[in-house]
């Protein structure tokens, strides 16, 4: 028999017990960085670097859903290997769960993947096409010895389709003969077979149709309170962060620009960028459509060349001579509320002009 603290797929969790989890960060980054040499010359030197990841630092505590939010090319894929260790930091430290992975290596660092998973973008991309379901999902429990036999394997294997939302005749399917959303629960079921404890969900509904998305996001929410997972999601989408999580971090140009509450963030957004973010989500209803909706003008700058001061300026409406002089800190505004903003600005009563 397989035992509930080994393959705790039946397992649940009371909400006292979840309440005294919360309190305790199971993965922190610290002053991470992450860059990309440019070689170039006839001797293959470094003549500049991609600066993707440019000094992050952020916890997400146990049982909670961390939102990570920004344009396409603001580091937030990057910043999510990085904490897998699926790439090493240039500089900076890791911890999960206390212990300083970015030291670890070989057999160390394995015992490690086996609590941290990862959902990837494209479920089509992420799954081996030669590999059946059944083999997908039991190779990483052969690998981490989660299962010590063929059957106990199987047997885990069955009970993880039927989690998902899928049935045991899928398990001797190849990926191509599922659709995306199917595809995207086997990617999940893949992810738990080594019973985790933190997942990443790299826009994990980005590419399904819509209907889809809210199956897919149930789900994950329904496995988080099962299974009393730990998510750091990444998504475009705001609405759907809205949806998943407690707090929310939002990248720009490889810095961490604010990070607050679901509450702060939403309804008091403290720096421009976010402010921007949210005023850009369409509304639906045009009874609610304000006459001069904020837009944000611009590309994000390259991250080869990034400028001085502060990031955002050359988009900000408000920069003044300081933001292009001197990199804004990252300031506890209220409790749990940081912003990296040289300025106070209550945007109830700002000129939107974005």
């Amino acid at each position: 028999m397989l035992s509930i603290r080994r393959l705790n797929f039946l397992g649940t969790i009371t909400d006292s017990t979840l309440g005294e989890l919360e309190s305790i960060n199971l993965v922190e980054a610290r002053n991470v960085f992450k860059w990309f040499p440019i070689k170039g010359g006839l001797f293959g030197r470094t003549i500049a670097n991609v600066r993707a990841v440019d000094g992050v630092s952020i916890s997400i505590r146990k049982g909670e859903t961390m939102g990570l939010v920004g344009e396409s090319g603001s580091g937030k894929t990057t910043l999510g290997r990085t904490i897998m260790r699926l790439i090493d930091p240039t500089k900076g430290e890791i911890f999960f769960d206390g212990v300083n992975i970015t030291r670890l290596s070989g057999r160390s660092l394995k015992r490690y993947r086996r609590r941290m998973q990862m959902v990837f973008q494209d479920p089509y991309a992420s799954l081996d096409p030669r590999q059946t379901v059944r083999s997908a999902l039991t190779e990483p429990m052969k690998i981490h010895h989660i299962a010590s036999s063929k059957k106990e394997a199987d047997e885990a294997a069955a009970k993880l389709i039927e989690t998902v939302g899928l049935n045991q005749d899928h398990l001797e399917r190849f990926p191509h003969e599922f659709s995306g959303g199917q595809r995207q629960r086997i990617a999940i079921a893949r992810a738990l077979a080594v019973n985790p404890e933190f997942v990443l969900l790299d826009e994990p509904t980005s590419s399904l149709d819509v209907s889809v998305q809210a199956q897919i996001l149930n789900l994950l929410k329904q496995l988080q309170r099962r299974f009393n997972l730990t998510y750091l999601f990444i998504s475009h989408n705001l609405s759907v962060i809205r949806h998943m999580c407690d707090r929310v971090a939002v990248m720009y140009l490889g810095r961490i620009v604010e990070i607050g509450n679901m509450k702060a963030i939403y309804e008091s957004p403290k720096h421009p960028y976010t402010f921007a973010l949210l005023s850009a989500v369409p509304n639906p209803d045009p009874t609610k459509r304000k006459e001069h909706e904020p837009v944000l003008e611009g590309e994000v700058p390259s991250p080869i060349d990034i400028p001085s001061g502060c990031r955002f300026r050359t988009r900000c409406p408000y920069n003044t001579e300081k933001c292009a002089r001197e990199f804004p800190p990252l300031v506890e505004i209220e409790p749990g509320h940081w912003v990296e903003c040289h300025y106070d600005i209550d945007f109830s009563s700002a000129r939107r002009s974005f």
